[in-house]
């Protein structure tokens, strides 16, 4: 389940205008692999629509069924909001409704291996 957070005005290369939702996952427990510490986080993703800018206003609140899962792309750079380093990235996160989410078997994962740097679990080999 995700919940619809906050909406954004975006423009295409014609440039003429249109919304994407951004959505939020639950939160979830992630361990530091350099501190070994828990924190809290929850996973962001947006999500272009057909609404205009009043129907995206009242759909902050609404939640979907879905979840948002890491997804490989190509090589981009992001800034750190908190620090201003910039870094490369090799991913993204993007929304997945429920008949396109991978179903992995439970017995597929080590124990140890439940939490990762970036908070994705990932089978063993």
């Amino acid at each position: 389940m995700v919940t619809v957070i906050n909406y954004k005005e975006r423009q295409k290369e014609d440039g003429t205008t249109f919304y994407v939702l951004e959505v939020q996952g639950g939160i979830e427990m992630i361990k530091s692999k350099a501190t070994g510490n828990f924190y809290a986080t929850a996973k962001k993703a947006n999500v272009s629509s057909t609404f205009d800018e009043a129907i995206c206003q009242g759909l902050i609140g609404a939640q979907m069924d879905g979840s948002i899962k890491k997804k490989d792309c190509e090589p981009y750079e992001y800034t750190v909001k908190e620090t201003g380093e910039v870094i490369e990235l090799t991913h993204r996160y993007v929304f997945l409704p429920p008949e396109e989410i991978e179903v992995i078997p439970q017995n597929s994962f080590k124990a140890e291996n439940i939490f990762s740097q970036n908070g994705i679990l990932e089978p063993t080999m």
